[in-house]
């Protein structure tokens, strides 16, 4: 299925959207660490059959969104940067659907914008003492010799990106060589490495510590690859806690990235939580 390409302004660039279908209810897919809108290739054509809208995006700083050096790329300022993404696309009300950091960017939009969220999907999203995830705080810990040593020839980044997507996933058919070299294109360059390890410096428990999980109202559906080896998978527990109207559906024998894992049991879980009626 083809989709429509947009740039969308959000005041100090624009972000690449890229849309599936119009009418019924918008739906907002929001991709994780290391990935991009690519990611929900194969959910977002079963949103538009079943007469709705889905806005995969590229958070601001990834994939073929701008990344100018001086912008704020953490989750406070991705909540915005979606808020006002929303505001250009005329989308008043969504369901936010997020993976990993995505996730985040979802809850904290629900928790400073209530109005822009009609139903929260998150998908192992990192959440109390586990943000950022150890992927990310893998990262940050990347001495800047590493980083020197890496940015030699255009695919320094490749070795950091790789193993993020393959740790992301329990099996490794699901993350082929041609797979990664798609994730990593926006990394590429002698800047490619710099980048990266700017995107996940910018991740902090800081953004997410004014966020209260109870003042969440909203229906909200939690998914989680059990195999997901950057999370504790009790955190997916103590989120269906916190949360007021929150339900947990655990997927078992997948990691983070469950659109690439299991797209189509995902659409139906997705497309059945649409279908509910909030809890009163």
């Amino acid at each position: 299925m083809q989709a429509d390409v947009l740039r969308v302004p959000v005041g100090p660039g624009a972000m690449h959207v890229e849309r599936f279908g119009h009418g019924g209810m918008a739906v907002i897919l929001i991709h994780g660490f290391a990935t991009s809108s690519f990611l929900w290739r194969n959910v977002a054509p079963a949103i538009t059959e079943a007469g709705h809208t889905a806005y995969a995006i590229d958070l601001f700083g990834h994939g073929e969104s701008d990344r100018p050096s001086d912008a704020d790329f953490g989750i406070a300022a991705q909540a915005e940067y979606l808020d006002a993404a929303m505001t250009a696309l005329r989308v008043a009300r969504g369901i936010i659907v997020g993976v990993d950091i995505g996730g985040d960017v979802a809850l904290r939009l629900a928790a400073t914008r209530a109005e822009r969220v009609e139903k929260l999907v998150l998908i192992n999203t990192p959440a109390f003492d586990e943000i950022p995830a150890k992927d990310i705080t893998q990262m940050q810990r990347s001495t800047a010799k590493f980083a020197f040593r890496t940015t030699r020839g255009i695919l320094g980044a490749a070795p950091l990106v790789e193993g993020v997507l393959k740790g992301s996933v329990a099996n490794p058919e699901h993350m082929p060589v041609k797979l990664i070299a798609r994730y990593l294109a926006p990394f590429v360059g002698k800047d490619g490495v710099n980048h990266l390890l700017t995107l996940a410096s910018s991740i902090t428990s800081e953004d997410m510590e004014d966020v209260d999980l109870k003042s969440i109202h909203v229906p909200a559906l939690v998914v989680w690859g059990d195999q997901d080896q950057w999370l504790d998978k009790r955190v997916a527990d103590r989120l269906v806690n916190e949360l007021p109207d929150g339900r947990l559906v655990r997927m078992p024998g997948v990691g983070r990235l469950i659109p690439e894992e299991n797209p189509e049991q995902l659409a139906d879980l997705l497309l059945d939580f649409m279908r509910r009626r909030a809890v009163a």
